[in-house]
């Protein structure tokens, strides 16, 4: 009797320590994820932009096409949250923000046609005061440069961003962005276009001054895209010790969208985290609970484009 039950405990000591091992080897895998996907996609674009733009219909899947369908069939597969999972009728508004989003951003990072906006933003750097010209030719030269980019924009960002959650009259321009109850890839984008005109500046200021050439733009805009996707999405990804020191993660950014305004006033840097680390607006919470602003109650479209109008009252009452 006592061989019989010694055997069985040795049988649960087992099962439980591959229950262990296989958890251990998932906390690796969704620790490695994003630093794997951002850097990664990096240094593919770099490359291709130093083999003198070879395969270019790869960088437009890799920068436009390939990261929401994806992290959208990852969410139902790994899901962070089953409460975050977004019903048709919400991917179908997340679709209208996306697509509003490509009309804006698509012209300024691509050179396939010319529009307005392109054209003024290429005026604006080739009058650049500073005179300085990032235009490398090898791998590395286009990797360190786009980081420098990154690292100066952000800085721009980190403080326009601050000042949206910290003054009422800026915070009706992002109130849009975070009166969202659930996180999901395709909600990077649901951004008021009058944000686009104050949030947004950092990373086309730093391109001007810095006259970054379109290759370097191109992977600037690889980071962007695929780390402001994996940050909004609903994938249990962690956060690599020394990299999020640097980089911002969905962990740091699932925190910014918190209802409760200690985590929400913290992580503003979306893309570097630096800034909130050297500047004392860090979180480093795991975890959140309800995600979402005022009454976390989901807005329609027409709402959220009307909250940048709203009295201080409405605005508080929501």
């Amino acid at each position: 009797m006592n061989e019989l039950v010694h055997g069985t405990n040795e049988d649960l000591n087992d099962e439980a320590s591959i229950t262990d091992q296989q958890r251990s080897l998932s906390d690796i895998v969704w620790i490695c994820v994003q630093p794997f996907l951002v850097i990664g996609s990096m240094i593919l674009v770099a490359s291709m932009v130093a083999s003198d733009w070879a395969y270019r219909e790869l960088f437009a899947a890799i920068m436009i096409v390939l990261p929401i369908p994806l992290c959208i069939f990852a969410e139902r597969i790994w899901t962070k949250r089953k409460d975050w999972l977004l019903e048709p009728k919400e991917m179908a508004e997340d679709a209208f923000w996306l697509a509003f989003a490509g009309f804006l951003w698509v012209p300024l990072y691509s050179d396939l046609y010319e529009t307005p906006l392109s054209n003024g933003f290429k005026a604006v750097r080739d009058l650049a005061p500073l005179q300085i010209s990032l235009d490398p030719s090898s791998t590395a030269g286009i990797i360190s440069s786009a980081l420098a980019i990154l690292l100066t924009s952000s800085f721009v960002y980190y403080w326009l961003h601050r000042v949206q959650h910290e003054s009422l009259f800026w915070w009706r321009m992002h109130a849009t962005h975070h009166h969202i109850t659930k996180m999901g890839c395709m909600r990077g984008d649901r951004t008021h276009p009058l944000e686009w005109l104050t949030l947004m500046l950092g990373t086309p200021v730093a391109l001007a001054l810095l006259g970054a050439s379109d290759g370097v733009m191109a992977v600037a805009g690889a980071f962007g895209i695929w780390n402001g996707t994996l940050n909004h999405s609903n994938l249990p990804i962690k956060t690599m010790p020394v990299y999020d020191w640097v980089f911002a993660t969905a962990p740091q950014h699932h925190a910014h969208h918190a209802l409760d305004r200690k985590q929400a006033d913290s992580n503003y840097g979306c893309m570097i985290i630096l800034w909130d680390r050297l500047f004392g607006t860090y979180c480093g919470d795991a975890e959140v609970g309800q995600i979402g602003a005022g009454k976390a109650v989901p807005l329609s479209i027409k709402e959220q484009l009307a909250l940048a109008f709203y009295s201080n009252k409405k605005l508080k009452d929501l």
